[in-house]
């Protein structure tokens, strides 16, 4: 009996984990889809696509540098008035070629902006969960290309998030 009970006691977990882990699974996005016609639909008129959808059309003669912003961003992530989590974000601009400069000059200001986007998003808890699901991504890279092209105008043709990592505490 006392060689049984580590092996049922063994068996007992791994069945609660397992179980855990499918009971507590992320439930499949579901989308909506309506059907429009004519210029009332985002897909017919690119000017009524949300930011995150405009697509910057592709110009083969066209070079594009892409500007390492010199700093990560550290975003605290925060629950019953406590500090949960740091979320670390690398984040890169592609823009015209030879507008590195501007984008340099211009960098405290992208940072300010920048970080009240990711403050926002991690209020509303957009780092909480499967934070990398491609919606929640997508609605980051929107909001953060909006705010570039406020401050530089349509020289700014992406935000890339190079890297992201979430440390719990």
């Amino acid at each position: 009996m006392k060689k049984l009970l580590p092996i049922i006691l063994a068996v007992l977990g791994l069945g609660i984990g397992v179980g855990a882990g499918v009971f507590l699974a992320p439930a499949p996005e579901v989308t909506e889809t309506v059907a429009c016609e004519g210029d009332d639909c985002p897909e017919n008129n690119p000017d009524m696509a949300p930011p995150e959808q405009q697509v910057t059309e592709f110009d083969p003669d066209e070079e594009w540098d892409y500007v390492k912003l010199p700093r990560q961003f550290v975003v605290p992530v925060i629950k019953s008035d406590r500090v949960r989590s740091l979320v670390v974000l690398s984040l890169s601009l592609e823009v015209q070629l030879g507008q590195s400069d501007l984008v340099l000059a211009r960098s405290p200001k992208l940072r300010d902006g920048f970080l009240q986007v990711l403050f926002d998003h991690a209020n509303s808890g957009g780092f909480d969960g499967a934070f990398t699901t491609g919606r929640s991504m997508s609605d980051l890279r929107g909001e953060l290309q909006g705010v570039a092209h406020r401050l530089l105008g349509d020289t700014v043709a992406a935000v890339l998030i190079e890297e992201i990592v979430k440390q719990t505490m």
